[in-house]
C-alpha cells in the first residue's frame, strides 16, 4: 500500500488507531512503572495485585506476571487474600470461591445431570473482585492450573479504552449458541 499523504481519510483512520494504540499503550507503560517502583517481597504485595489485576492484561505487563502467578499458587493453597493498606478508601480487592450457578458466569457454568439431582459445577474455582471508589471495576476469574479471564465492568471499559475482550468474547459464543426459545404457546378459546 502506499505511504499515506497528508490530510487523506485513510491516515487520518490509521491515526486514530494509531493514536489509541498510543493511548493503551500509555496505561500500559504507567502500570509497569507504578509496578516497577514496588520492592519485591516474599509475601504477595496487596497493592501490586489490586493494580495488576486492574490493567487491561496483566499478562502483557512483565512485572505482573510473578505476582499473580504467586497469588494464584497462593490461594490454590488456601492462603488468604492480601490486603493493601494505600488503597484509600472505596477502593478494595478481594477473593470469594466461585460457585455455580449463582456466583459463576453463565458462558462457564455447566450442569451435570446426577441419578439423584442435577448438579452445576463452574470451570473456574474462584475470582478476585477489584473495586475503584466503591463500585466494580474488575472481576478475574482463576483456575488451579493458572489460567484467568477478565470480566471487566462496564465503567472500566470506559476509563481502559482497550482491555482484554475473552470474557466478552466467550459470553457472545455463549449467547450464541443457545437454543432459541420456544415460541409461545396459544391457549384455545
Amino acid at each position: 500500500m502506499p505511504a499515506c499523504k497528508l490530510g487523506e481519510p485513510r491516515c487520518l483512520r490509521s491515526a486514530k488507531r494509531n493514536s489509541r494504540t498510543a493511548k493503551s499503550a500509555a496505561l500500559a507503560v504507567a502500570f509497569a512503572a507504578l509496578l516497577a517502583a514496588s520492592t519485591p517481597a516474599r509475601a504477595v504485595d496487596g497493592c501490586l495485585v489490586m493494580l495488576c489485576l486492574a490493567a487491561p492484561s496483566w499478562r502483557a505487563i512483565p512485572q505482573c506476571v510473578p505476582p499473580i502467578h504467586q497469588l494464584l499458587r497462593d490461594l490454590a493453597r488456601g492462603k488468604l487474600f492480601p490486603t493493601c493498606n494505600m488503597a484509600g478508601g472505596g477502593n478494595t480487592a478481594s477473593h470469594a470461591w466461585a460457585a455455580a450457578p449463582d456466583d459463576c458466569p453463565p458462558q462457564y457454568t455447566r450442569l451435570i445431570e446426577t441419578e439423584s439431582k442435577p448438579i452445576h459445577t463452574c470451570d473456574y474455582v474462584g475470582a478476585v473482585t477489584v473495586s475503584f471508589h466503591g463500585s466494580v471495576f474488575s472481576r478475574t476469574w482463576w483456575m488451579f492450573d493458572g489460567d484467568t479471564v477478565t470480566e471487566f465492568s462496564p465503567a472500566a471499559k470506559a476509563q481502559l479504552g482497550h482491555w482484554d475482550t475473552r470474557f466478552d468474547d466467550e459470553y457472545i459464543a455463549w449467547r450464541a449458541a443457545l437454543p432459541p426459545p420456544s415460541p409461545p404457546v396459544e391457549h384455545g378459546n
